[in-house]
């Protein structure tokens, strides 16, 4: 299980699947990254510019000149930044639980906010609060995505967690 943060390495693969896909300058790839996460994450300039100096560095990305924008820097990836992109495809496969544990570990602290009474977070009048309402919002946000990117549509699950990872064939040892 995952301590804390995002999956190591997530921006750089993020971005090395831009790069793939069309040369692009680092705020293209900042707002880029900002809609795949349906704007709710937007990495800074001081992670992704750092990120593309290195794969300059490692040989992965190289500059281009472009006469239409002079001033901007543009990144492409390489044939070793097409490679480096392959590993990475191959293990990133594995970070599903990862990801599963940082959604599932923000919600679980978010629910914890507003039930266990150990807690005692104040609502603030016109932000975002710890309760029931704004709880079911983001589980309906959830579906609604799921909805809009899956081809079928959602349905509760009635399976236990060790149900679900033994029909799934989840290996459950740490």
């Amino acid at each position: 299980m995952r301590k804390s943060g995002p999956p190591k390495g997530l921006i750089a693969y993020l971005v090395l699947e831009l790069l793939e896909e069309k040369p692009r300058y680092g705020y293209e790839i900042l707002k880029e990254i900002e809609d795949i996460s349906g704007g709710h994450w937007a990495p800074s300039y001081g992670s992704v510019y750092p990120i593309l100096y290195k794969f300059e560095e490692e040989g992965w990305a190289e500059r281009v000149e472009r006469e239409d924008e002079p001033d901007r820097k543009y990144f492409e990836l390489t044939e070793a930044g097409t490679e480096e992109l392959q590993q990475r495809r191959r293990e990133s496969a594995s970070d599903a639980r990862e990801f599963a544990d940082v959604v599932l570990g923000f919600y679980h602290v978010y629910v914890a906010f507003a039930s266990d009474e150990r807690f005692q977070v104040p609502d603030v009048q016109g932000e975002w609060r710890y309760d029931d309402a704004f709880s079911a919002w983001i589980v309906e946000q959830m579906i609604r995505h799921h909805d809009h990117y899956f081809d079928d549509d959602f349905e509760r699950i009635e399976a236990t967690p060790e149900e679900f990872y033994e029909h799934h064939d989840v290996d459950t040892e740490d």
